[in-house]
């Protein structure tokens, strides 16, 4: 059991080191990374709920994710990676401010929509 602590421990620390990942030459930068993990994460709702509009529409979502923003998945892959190591909490306040921007659509989105049925019920 202490081999097995000792192990984890070096693993650990080794994996602390100050710059684990090189920082990629072409490297995304960070509000444009929000816009690109924002516009995947509605796409990926999309396509749970209803597969058949991306279908219909001929539309791979991370293929024009990619080409929107003018990245390939090599270049998201790293910096992906380079943003999750470099600082972790960053990382988690990045995602955290895509939430939020996820929450405020919703939220105006819904708005739009009770405003739409209350238009649709009033007698004409």
């Amino acid at each position: 059991m202490k081999k097995y602590f000792l192990v984890l421990t070096l693993v650990f620390l080794a994996s602390c080191k100050k710059e684990a990942v090189e920082k990629p030459e072409n490297l995304i930068p960070r509000d444009k990374m929000k816009d690109i993990i924002y516009d995947l994460s509605l796409l990926q709702a999309i396509k749970g709920v209803n597969q058949a509009v991306l279908d219909s529409n001929q539309i791979d979502a991370t293929t024009y994710v990619y080409k929107k923003y003018k990245v390939d998945s090599l270049q998201f892959a790293k910096s992906d990676q380079y943003y999750a190591i470099e600082n972790v909490k960053n990382y988690k306040k990045m995602y955290e401010e895509i939430n939020d921007r996820v929450r405020k659509e919703k939220t105006h989105a819904d708005s739009l929509l009770a405003k739409e049925n209350v238009t649709k019920e009033l007698p004409k």
